[in-house]
């Protein structure tokens, strides 16, 4: 009989443990080497971790470096606009790494194809988005911001 449930099987679970062990350290790589993207690695670290090893995926979660990045990926698939920005940089400066070690024109058309449909990727998902675990602001104490609201009408 065939198992409805194939993360409960051991080996299984290994293997998605072991995913999430190598993702997380290329991201750790990543920390050092600017060319390696960290969050990528993290979040995918998370997706197997949430396989394999759950006490694992919350502590990765609860992490103040990867979590609100895992949250907001997983929450809406967003990407904070700093990461983007990091992303996309490194992204050029792969391709002018290739342009300045004279690759040649096939590699280089190969990699511009693959760099810009990861670039169009990462900058149309959603900016950083506010979950449910973030507090609202504060109520601003300045008495023209507790004003009544004006309607269109009041012009």
């Amino acid at each position: 009989m065939i198992d409805p449930h194939p993360r409960s099987r051991p080996a299984i679970r290994l293997a998605w443990r072991i995913a999430g062990i190598v993702a997380l350290a290329l991201g750790a790589v990543g920390v050092v080497l600017p060319l390696l993207p960290t969050t990528p690695f993290a979040i995918l670290a998370a997706f197997c971790f949430a396989r394999g090893a759950p006490a694992l995926h919350d502590r990765l979660l609860r992490s103040r470096t990867f979590g609100p990045a895992i949250a907001d990926w997983q929450h809406s698939g967003a990407i904070a606009r700093r990461y983007k920005a990091v992303a996309v940089t490194m992204m050029g400066a792969a391709f002018l790494l290739a342009l300045a070690a004279s690759v040649p024109p096939m590699a280089l058309a190969v990699q511009a194809v693959c760099l810009a449909g990861a670039a169009l990727f990462v900058l149309t998902r959603p900016g950083q988005v506010r979950t449910g675990s973030e507090s609202p602001p504060a109520p601003s104490s300045h008495p023209a911001d507790r004003a009544a609201p004006r309607s269109s009408s009041d012009g």
